[in-house]
């Protein structure tokens, strides 16, 4: 049987007065600083669990004066009380509540709504907890270091459902206006979409697994992550010059001034294939449209299935060749004409890394073909020289770096090739891991809200959006916890 609210009362004040005779008392006057530590986090644990039936308690003393409705608008009589299970970071909490019902109807508890209390037993903040720690580590490692700090375990299996529920509002959650601050949002006139793709080893379905793995056959197969990167940002005007020292690391580059930074940065990543990442992407940018946009961009690895689907998608966008992957053909061919470690090799880079950078490919073009006509280049070589001109001659029309240089525009894909990796690869590919479609996307969408730095405005806009699925009410209390006011308290 549970306490009673008078009983729990007296309960937290022994606790609290136990705790305070300890660390006032002789007990702890030979203990470590260790030792005091954790007698008193287990006790402010124990405390809190007492704490929290109080409140339940207290709030499910008095019975509802109704009138009270099912969903369909029936009048539900009383029925009586009862129990239900609540499992919070402080423990596992059971306390009874007046129940309505009706022929037909579903027992309806009026306290269950006014608390917002989730579907399942586990507590928003415990679900949020362990998501964070799910975007970064795996759900083992999260379930083991959460029963190490709070002293009770949590199934693997809870944390992957629970993971995949809280991920149910993200594609909302992004499809709100943006908003920004004023100054800011008018600064940054430049409208960047980027895209890439990043492999993500899926669970083998058991019809395709065969009887027995032969030799050097893989345990799990890939599936490619579309990473999209969606963001604006303030012009920053740079010289060619200024450029290439940067990419060749002259020790001897001046300073450059500071660069300005993404605004209201975007990532999202989906296995539905690129066609979906893209017209997805092609819907948040539009959403970001208003009169301070005087440029948009869309920045690409030279990967034509994907460059083809953002020149559909986003027409009014300037595709733009990562200037990255452009250099790395450049030192392709470099090496392959002088080798890896002649003398002359960084200097020959440089002076068609210029020639690209001033708007002249076709300059660069021309001559690399008379170069890979040279009759003592192997055929190797030739072939590597070849794979250089071919990509230039493709992107040609997206490698007039010149004017977007002179226009101010970001021409590396440094934001989307992080996100691939940091996004993706650092928490999706650690080792042994294996996905479903459905696990994957969860983890993918929670991480990405991690990373922009929306998770506090995620959950806020996801309890919410909770509450009026179970309900179909809008809250009656705010759902963003006093928890929350008091972390940032703590962390300035």
């Amino acid at each position: 049987m549970a306490p009673t609210a008078e009983q729990s009362i007296t309960q937290g004040e022994e606790q609290y007065r136990e705790l305070l005779a300890y660390v006032t008392g002789a007990a702890s006057r030979t203990a470590s600083a260790y030792e005091v530590e954790v007698r008193v986090f287990r006790g402010v644990l124990a405390l809190g669990r007492t704490l929290l039936r109080l409140f339940f308690e207290s709030r499910a003393a008095t019975r509802p004066t109704g009138p009270v409705v099912g969903v369909d608008g029936t009048a539900l009589a009383y029925h009586d009380r009862r129990p239900v299970t609540y499992l919070s970071v402080f423990g596992k909490l059971v306390f009874w509540r007046h129940t309505f019902a009706a022929p037909g109807q579903a027992m309806v508890s009026p306290l269950d709504a006014e608390l917002s209390l989730p579907e399942r037993c586990y507590s928003d903040l415990l679900r949020e907890w362990t998501g964070f720690g799910s975007t970064d580590a795996s759900f083992r490692e999260v379930a083991a270091s959460l029963e190490r700090i709070l002293g009770w375990p949590l199934s693997v299996q809870a944390l992957e459902t629970t993971a995949r529920e809280d991920a149910v509002d993200v594609a909302a959650f992004y499809e709100r206006p943006v908003e920004a601050e004023a100054a800011v949002a008018e600064a940054a006139t430049i409208l960047v979409a980027q895209a890439d793709g990043k492999g993500v080893p899926m669970v083998q379905p058991p019809t395709e697994r065969p009887a027995r793995r032969g030799k050097g056959h893989p345990s799990n197969r890939l599936r490619e992550a579309v990473v999209t990167a969606l963001y604006t940002i303030q012009p920053y005007p740079r010289t060619p010059e200024a450029v290439a020292a940067a990419l060749l690391r002259d020790p001897d580059r001046p300073t450059p001034g500071p660069r300005p930074r993404p605004v209201n940065k975007e990532l999202r990543a989906t296995l539905d294939g690129k066609a979906v990442a893209v017209e997805r992407l092609a819907a948040r940018a539009q959403r970001r449209e208003g009169p301070q946009i005087t440029d948009r961009v869309a920045l690409t690895d030279g990967a034509e299935a994907l460059q083809d689907k953002l020149r559909a998608a986003l027409p009014g966008y300037t595709l733009v060749l990562d200037i990255i992957h452009a250099v790395e053909y450049l030192w392709d061919a470099a090496n392959a004409l002088l080798g890896e470690r002649h003398p002359e090799r960084t200097a020959w880079v440089r002076g068609h890394l210029l020639a690209l950078l001033r708007g002249q490919t076709d300059q660069v073009v021309t001559a690399l073909t008379a170069a890979a006509d040279e009759p003592t280049l192997s055929a190797t070589r030739q072939k590597a020289i070849a794979a250089t001109i071919r990509y230039y001659r493709r992107n040609a029309p997206y490698m007039h770096y010149d004017q977007y240089l002179a226009r101010g525009w970001p021409i590396g894909t440094g934001v989307i090739e992080s996100a691939c990796g940091h996004l993706v690869k650092d928490r999706m590919d650690q080792a042994g891991m294996r996905w479903t479609k459905n696990g994957a996307h969860a983890i993918l969408d929670l991480r990405a809200v991690r990373l922009t730095d929306d998770w506090d405005p995620y959950w806020a806009f996801h309890r919410l959006r909770q509450h009026q699925r179970l309900y179909r009410t809008a809250a009656s209390t705010p759902l963003a916890p006093e928890a929350l006011a008091l972390a940032y308290h703590a962390a300035a």
